[in-house]
């Protein structure tokens, strides 16, 4: 790869993209931009084209044609689209479909699995029979909160009784090529050494669906009367559930996750599944769990998400942080319009009147619980540099006292606030300490943090985007990385 491609995986990929098991290529490279920060180094999400030179505006991308091959749908024309009704689902349970398909023809779903699967990837569970696509009505937008709640049922799939707990992904292709995907995950409550929680939450407030230059909002972006995308004071506070993913129809973030699950999966790590709404809902309980593992980026959590991990810590269920910036806005759950509980996400961020939404600035700082906390945007990929190379997390990756690992710190870094407060502990160490600067030129550092809390819950955060990706995504595994993962989790299990 030339340098300008390493920079532009780096910079934007790294922190956002999915490596697709589906064989189309990785999901962001069939849309337009692989932008992540441009040039001052200010986010631009990588579903907008920079602007034309002397303009001051971003535009959606046309939509993408292709000659040959699967095409992805897009937002703007909707050849298909979908999302389900519910949120993860156990074996024996039902999980509606919501499809709309422009023009009307017929589409198939195909079923996968993620998972290692021989390094492919994902696995096809299932394919459902062909099904009769509609146009479904345009979404509704109420004080930029697009829901599709009103989109007709498409297809019920009843999960059978013998499928593995995971994260799947449905791929829904039209009969002429055009293909979007709608993740779900599949729990149960039944024990095992870690619990793997997907983040649908930050997930979904990421979410510019429907990206189309005029009525999509996230809690990041919206767009005005002229088709120019406005930032966060203009953004929704509240985001539904009840709409597709924008673009090909995964999330921001997910490859986080599916990066873990791949490598996690191939060295026989027995693992459950759930997600965030779950953990929020209290549908598991996770001092059934030796660990809970966060693999992606976790900005946003619930009350009820943070008191039930605090009680999980503090009953002896170890903490697994896998990336940067987590639980860093406060946020509520409703109901849909319906009356379906969690389908409605509100962070008021500054906006209005009520109580502040940072944790930070509720005295109860995300330090408290993950040992560190977020420190800002990392616009070019540093390296993670090694502290306290003799601790056991060390052992066997040969890495030395202040090595560096390259291109880990990115994306975005968190460290150790010394004015905030610390969790109680009765061991804690700091396992890189790595110096980077920021957008404005002004030295920063990233830190990655171990501590040991008074139950022998261990506590562990990466402190930055890269750590998952170093586990199995092309270009970005490091042996490092991986040995020191298995070590953390092989203490956890009680492996020998």
């Amino acid at each position: 790869m030339g340098s300008e491609q390493i920079r532009r995986w780096e910079s934007g990929a790294l922190a956002h993209a999915v490596t697709d098991p589906f064989g189309q290529g990785p999901v962001p490279w069939l849309r337009g931009s692989e932008t992540y920060f441009d040039d001052t180094g200010h986010v631009v999400p990588w579903y907008v084209d920079p602007a034309p030179a002397g303009g001051d505006t971003r535009r959606v991308p046309a939509p993408r044609t292709a000659t040959v091959g699967p095409r992805s749908a897009d937002d703007v024309r909707r050849q298909i689209k979908g999302f389900t009704s519910t949120g993860a689902v156990a074996p024996g349970e039902a999980l509606d479909f919501r499809v709309t398909v422009d023009p009307p023809q017929e589409f198939a779903v195909d079923i996968y699995r993620i998972g290692h699967y021989g390094g492919d990837g994902a696995a096809k569970i299932t394919t459902s029979p062909r099904l009769s696509g509609i146009v479904q009505p345009p979404p509704l937008a109420a004080d930029r909160t697009v829901s599709c709640h009103h989109w007709w049922l498409s297809w019920r799939l009843q999960v059978p009784s013998y499928w593995s707990l995971g994260a799947y992904v449905a791929v829904l292709t039209t009969a002429d090529g055009y293909r979007s995907h709608v993740p779900f995950t599949v729990r149960d409550d039944h024990p095992a050494d870690l619990l793997l929680l997907l983040p649908d939450i930050t997930w979904q407030a990421y979410n510019l669906y429907p990206e189309d230059g005029r009525t999509g909002a996230s809690l990041y972006h919206a767009w005005d009367e002229r088709g120019r995308l406005l930032g966060e004071a203009d953004a929704a506070t509240t985001v539904s559930f009840d709409r597709p993913y924008a673009g090909a129809g995964l999330p921001l973030h997910v490859g986080h996750a599916y990066d873990f699950i791949r490598w996690a999966e191939r060295y026989g790590y027995d693992l459950a599944y759930a997600d965030a709404r779950d953990l929020h809902a209290g549908r598991v309980d996770p001092t059934r769990y030796r660990g809970l593992v966060f693999p992606g980026h976790d900005e946003y959590w619930s009350t009820g998400m943070r008191r039930t991990v605090e009680l999980a810590r503090e009953h002896g269920t170890s903490l697994v942080f896998l990336s940067a910036n987590t639980m860093y806005w406060q946020v509520e759950l409703g109901p849909s319009p319906s009356g379906a509980a969690d389908r409605l996400l509100t962070c008021r961020k500054r906006k209005g009147p009520g109580k502040p939404v940072l944790w930070r600035e509720i005295d109860r700082a995300e330090q408290q619980l993950v040992g560190i906390q977020y420190a800002g945007r990392v616009p070019e990929p540093h390296p993670l540099i090694v502290r306290n190379a003799d601790h056991w997390l060390w052992d066997a990756t040969g890495a030395e006292e202040g090595d560096g690992i390259e291109g880990l710190v990115a994306g975005e870094a968190d460290r150790y606030f010394p004015r905030t407060p610390l969790p109680e502990h009765e061991a804690r160490v700091l396992l890189a300490h790595s110096p980077y600067t920021d957008g404005d030129g002004v030295p920063r550092h990233q830190e990655t943090s171990l501590y040991r809390a008074p139950s022998g819950a261990l506590v562990f955060a990466s402190g930055t985007f890269a750590w998952s990706p170093a586990l199995d995504r092309p270009e970005h595994v490091d042996p490092r990385i991986q040995r020191a993962t298995a070590n953390l989790l092989d203490r956890i299990c009680k492996r020998d």
